[in-house]
C-alpha cells in the first residue's frame, strides 16, 4: 500500500482528534478489517448454494442474511455505545469472537437450522465495522476522514479480490473448506486486535470532563426513533442518510442474490454457474475495488468533489444492474461488473465522508451508529425481495430492482450530496 492512500498527520489541526489520522494509529485496524472482511469474503460467493445444498428455497438461502443483518440492527448500536464507554477494543473482541463461534458451527452444520443459528450469532455480535469506523473517526480530522474512511474502502477490495478467488480454489475440496478458513481467519483477527491495536478509553472517555465527547460520539439505541428523527429533520442530513439507504438497499439486492441469479443465468465450459465462477467474478471486482481505493478516489475527489463522485456512482451501478438483467455471456457480465464496481467503490466513502462533515464533533458516534442501521435494514428487506423474486424465477426484476434503488439515490442528489457541497461552502466563507 503506497504512502499516498494513508490519512496525513492532523496534529496542527484546532481540536485534532488523538493520533490525528497517522499511518501509526490506522494501520492496525486496518489490517483487523483486512483479515475480518477476508474471512467474510470467503463465505459470500458460497451461502446461497451452501444453504442450497441443505435443501435451502432461494428464499431461505437468501433470508440467511435478512436474519444477520436483523440480529445486527439490534446489537449494532449496543455494541457502539458500550465501545463508547468502554473503549473499541474489548468490544471488538467481543464482535470478533462472535464472528467465530458463527463460522465454526457454519462449517459444521449438517441442517439449514444450524446455518440460521450461526447467522443470528454472528448478527448478534456484529459490530466489527461499525466499531472500526467510529476508531477511524476517533483518529482522523474532519479534512482527512474521506481518505481514512477510504481505508475501509481498500480493506473490502482486497477482502474481495483475496477471499473470493480463494473460495474459488477451495471449493472443489467441499463448500465447507473455504468456511473452516474463514473460522481461522477470524481467529486470527482476535490475534490481531489483542497484540496490534492500542488500548485504552475512546476520545469520548479522555474529554469527558470538558464536555466534548469526542468523534466518537454517544451512540443511540435502536428503539431510540425520537432521538434518530432528530437528524431527519434536518434537510442536508436527512437527504444525504436517505442516499446512503438507497445505496445501501441496491448492495444488499445484489449481495444477497448474485449466487442464486449467476448459477441459473450463465454457464461456463458446459456447467452453469458454482462458488468456483462466482468467486473468480467478485475477485475480479475486488482487483477493481484496490485500484480504485488505492489512491485513485483521493485524486477523484479533489478533482471532481465528493457531490459529483456521488453522482457518478449512483450512475454507474444504475447502469450496471439494469444492463445485469438483460446479459446472458460471461463476457458481458464482465463488462457489467466493472461497470457497477465502480459505483460501488466510490459511494461508501464519499457518502460516509459527507455524513460526518455534515454533524458536529459529539455526533459522529450517532451518525455512524445511525448509517450502520440504514444499512442494517436494508439488508433486511432487500434479501426478502431478492428471495422472493428469485424464487418465482423473476431473474432480470431481481437485477432491475437494485437498478431502481440506484435511479432513487441519483434522484435524491439534489436533497443530499448537491446540498451538501452548497452547506460546505457556507461553512467556509463563515471560517474566512
Amino acid at each position: 500500500m503506497s504512502r499516498s492512500t494513508l490519512p496525513e498527520t492532523a496534529a496542527a489541526t484546532p481540536g485534532a482528534p488523538p493520533g490525528g489520522g497517522s499511518a501509526k494509529a490506522l494501520l492496525p485496524i486496518f489490517l483487523i478489517v483486512l483479515v475480518d472482511v477476508f474471512g467474510m469474503t470467503l463465505v459470500i460467493p458460497l451461502l446461497a448454494i451452501y444453504a442450497e445444498s441443505l435443501h435451502a428455497t432461494p428464499f431461505q438461502a437468501a433470508m440467511l442474511i435478512s436474519v444477520f443483518a436483523a440480529c445486527q440492527l439490534v446489537s449494532g448500536p449496543l455494541l457502539g455505545s458500550l465501545s463508547d464507554r468502554f473503549g473499541r477494543k474489548p468490544l471488538l473482541l467481543i464482535s470478533q469472537v462472535g464472528t467465530f463461534l458463527g463460522f465454526v458451527l457454519m462449517a459444521r452444520a449438517d441442517a439449514l437450522w444450524m446455518v440460521y443459528v450461526a447467522r443470528i450469532i454472528d448478527g448478534a455480535t456484529a459490530g466489527n465495522l461499525s466499531i472500526a469506523q467510529a476508531y477511524i473517526s476517533d483518529h482522523s480530522a474532519p479534512s482527512q476522514r474521506t481518505r481514512s474512511f477510504a481505508l475501509i474502502g481498500i480493506a473490502f477490495g482486497l477482502g474481495f479480490f483475496i477471499g473470493p478467488f480463494v473460495t474459488s480454489l477451495l471449493v472443489k475440496h467441499g463448500l465447507a473448506a473455504p468456511i473452516y478458513l474463514a473460522a481461522g481467519l477470524s481467529l486470527l483477527s482476535i490475534l490481531c486486535t489483542l497484540v496490534l491495536l492500542p488500548g485504552g478509553k475512546p476520545a469520548a472517555q479522555s474529554s469527558a470532563t470538558s464536555g466534548d465527547v469526542g468523534p466518537g460520539g454517544k451512540r443511540l439505541s435502536v428503539l431510540q426513533w425520537g432521538a434518530y428523527a432528530e437528524f431527519f429533520r434536518r434537510p442536508v442530513l436527512a437527504g444525504l442518510l436517505l442516499q446512503f439507504f438507497f445505496y445501501a438497499f441496491c448492495f444488499s439486492t445484489f449481495t444477497s442474490g448474485f449466487s442464486l441469479f449467476a448459477e441459473r443465468t450463465f454457464t461456463w465450459e458446459g456447467h452453469p454457474f458454482t462458488p468456483r465462477e462466482i468467486g473468480f467474478l467478485f475477485a475480479y471486482t475486488g482487483v477493481l475495488g484496490i485500484l480504485l481505493q488505492g489512491g485513485l478516489i483521493s485524486r477523484l475527489v479533489k478533482r471532481l468533489g465528493e457531490p459529483v463522485l456521488v453522482a457518478a456512482g449512483f450512475v454507474s451501478i444504475t447502469a450496471g444492474y439494469v444492463a445485469l438483467g438483460l446479459v446472458k455471456t460471461v463476457p458481458l457480465l464482465v463488462v457489467v461488473a466493472t461497470i457497477s464496481s465502480f459505483g460501488n467503490g466510490v459511494l461508501r466513502p464519499t457518502l460516509s465522508s459527507l455524513l460526518s462533515q455534515n454533524a458536529q464533533r459529539h455526533e459522529q458516534g450517532i451518525i455512524l451508529g445511525l448509517s450502520q442501521s440504514l444499512t442494517a435494514v436494508a439488508a433486511i428487506f432487500a434479501p426478502m425481495v431478492a428471495g422472493a423474486l428469485i424464487n418465482r424465477g423473476l431473474l432480470m426484476q431481481w437485477a432491475w430492482v437494485a437498478g431502481v434503488s440506484g435511479i432513487l439515490g441519483l434522484l435524491w442528489s439534489r436533497f443530499g450530496s448537491a446540498r451538501a457541497q452548497h452547506a460546505g461552502l457556507q461553512r467556509d466563507a463563515q471560517t474566512r
